[in-house]
């Protein structure tokens, strides 16, 4: 028995089955309408290469046949070579279906809380910091997703000590939340006259940003102090209590906006930050109970690991999780070679979840 195959006719009955209920909508209430609209989007990539799949499985067992039955021996040659085709290219196709059918993370979709913070390293990593920043503002950009400055502390020569952004379009966590970690930088400072390299580091957070009906916050849970803002001088100073810090007592999780004049706006941008928060630790913790394999998998979001490395001296990013290093240091700090680390970091880990399948 082919248990494989039997998954896929399974599915494809189910398509059907959605499909033909889609048609008849006068048995069901809206809400049923909605689920099942939503299952016939994501089951109708999947039927189309399932159908794909067995449409070259006839073609190759037609081949098959030929090679079989003929005489010829030129018609026999060019069978072969389309034989051994066509296999290579059917397992190609399993593959991708088998990537398909692994377990999707429920908060893919979702944006993100990007929190990028200055490490060890004094004004250089304030620096370094400043540099994520950007890389990660240019990312968004190219992939048209929208980049919203929740809290911004900066420091001396245009460094940044943290800062908290929300970023939002399709698909942001799914790609984002393999850079959480300690990104390590190597590189002589303007300000080093012996020309010796100093090394330093960022850390970076990414949260899945959440909507308030995906986790309730009672509001007696909560203590919220206001207090003046404070900073080097401009548009982060002002006269009047509008920063806001909101402690959310059982966790003891604490976010403190001070960005905007607005004391209304701080909390709302507060409120956001916290809800991501208390949901990435729910999330973490299911995950863990949830695969015992999850140490061998990238994007753990464990802000402690150290997963990269920028050496500018040498050109280089080096992705310590998969052993992957790149000499293209300008392109992956002006974000448009980001993608060909993160794009590896997801092939791994989908091999990962592979391997834990079969």
């Amino acid at each position: 028995m082919d248990i494989f195959r039997d998954k896929l006719y399974s599915i494809l009955e189910r398509f059907e089955t959605v499909k033909e209920k889609l048609n008849n909508t006068t048995n069901f209430d809206q809400t049923e309408s909605v689920d099942l609209s939503k299952e016939f989007a994501n089951l109708t990539e999947l039927a189309d290469i399932i159908r794909l799949l067995f449409r070259k499985e006839k073609e190759l067992n037609d081949l098959q046949n030929l090679l079989n039955t003929s005489n010829d021996n030129e018609i026999k040659s060019i069978a072969e070579e389309e034989y051994l085709d066509l296999k290579n290219e059917i397992q190609e196709i399993e593959y991708k279906i088998k990537i398909l059918l692994l377990p999707k993370d429920i908060d893919d979709d979702k944006g993100a809380i990007l929190e990028i913070r200055a490490g060890t390293g004094g004004d250089e990593a304030g620096l370094f910091a400043a540099d994520l920043f950007k890389m990660y503002e240019m990312y968004a950009s190219l992939h048209k997703w929208n980049f919203e400055i929740l809290d911004f502390h900066g420091g001396d020569i245009g460094a940044i000590k943290e800062a908290s952004v929300s970023i939002s379009g399709k698909g942001v966590f799914a790609r984002l939340k393999y850079e959480s970690g300690v990104h390590r930088v190597q590189r002589v400072p303007e300000t080093e006259a012996s020309g010796r390299i100093h090394t330093s580091a960022a850390t970076v957070a990414v949260l899945p940003e959440v909507e308030e009906f995906d986790i309730k916050i009672d509001e007696k849970d909560l203590q919220i102090d206001t207090y003046r803002s404070s900073g080097a001088g401009g548009q982060h100073v002002n006269k009047t209590d509008s920063a806001v810090r909101i402690t959310h007592i059982p966790t003891g999780t604490i976010v403190a906006v001070q960005d905007e004049r607005s004391q209304h706006k701080n909390r709302e941008k507060a409120m956001k930050i916290l809800r991501s928060k208390i949901y990435e630790h729910e999330r973490q913790e299911r995950e863990s109970k949830r695969s015992q394999d999850r140490k061998n998998q990238v994007g753990s979001g464990d802000r402690s690991e150290r997963i990269r490395t920028y050496n500018f001296p040498q050109g280089r990013v080096s992705d310590h999780r998969i052993n992957l290093t790149l000499y293209k240091i300008d392109k992956i700090m002006d974000g448009s070679a980001l993608d060909e680390i993160i794009d590896q970091l997801i092939k791994f880990n989908q091999a990962e979840m592979l391997k834990g399948n079969n």
